[in-house]
């Protein structure tokens, strides 16, 4: 089991990685601001339970096999950066026509279920290999081979990072969806935010796709 001293560590090296701006962050805060606090924080638990996978793969070793196949590293890098580019895309095509609130006027498109929105999160960030691979990394570093099982405590640790990810991340897509009544009332203020939330998925999923 983990000692309070490694809980107290882990936790405050997380909530510093989770607070530092990356493509997470950018992701929530840019879905925040275009659609809405419920569709932020929606996507923002998904992006922080696409942890488990990373948690998973990092129990099971199958992120050493990863870190030691580079073909194997780039299909799921292209794979992911695909998607986030297609996400982009299609934020660019829609933009302006759902309300940040959900409602909709005229022939405006519904709004998309959040349960929709939180699997687009999930997804985007379980595809990611370089959070597998900081994963795999990171969470070894506070694991204490002389308190028991070093899976059991991958494990634990694991669900940690999950839990305080969903909590910043659930208040940055609460926070950064504060401004939906004023982009209702200026919706062309709505269009180019969807636009610019376009703009970063595709940024970052050229990004992956590039970076070595």
């Amino acid at each position: 089991m983990l000692t309070t001293t490694q809980i107290l560590a882990f936790l405050l090296a997380a909530v510093l990685l989770t607070a530092t701006p990356g493509p997470d962050n950018l992701m929530v805060l840019s879905m925040g601001m275009s659609k809405g606090r419920r569709t932020g924080i929606a996507f923002g638990l998904g992006c922080a339970l696409g942890c488990l996978s990373h948690t998973l793969l990092a129990v099971i070793g199958v992120g050493a096999v990863l870190a030691a196949s580079p073909v194997a590293f780039t299909a799921l890098k292209w794979a992911g950066g695909a998607y986030l580019i297609w996400l982009g895309i299609q934020a660019l095509r829609h933009a302006g026509a759902v309300r940040v609130d959900g409602g909709n006027t005229g022939q405006q498109a519904p709004a998309e279920p959040l349960r929709r929105t939180f699997a687009k999160g999930l997804v985007a960030n379980a595809i990611n290999p370089k959070v597998v691979l900081f994963f795999l990394s990171f969470l070894p570093q506070f694991v204490d081979v002389s308190r028991g099982s070093m899976e059991l405590q991958l494990g634990l640790l694991g669900l940690l990072f999950t839990a305080q990810a969903a909590v910043l991340f659930g208040l940055l897509g609460y926070f950064s969806g504060s401004v939906g009544g004023w982009i209702n009332r200026k919706p062309q203020v709505g269009v180019w935010l969807d636009r610019l939330a376009g703009t970063v998925f595709v940024a970052l999923g050229v990004r992956m796709i590039v970076a070595r």
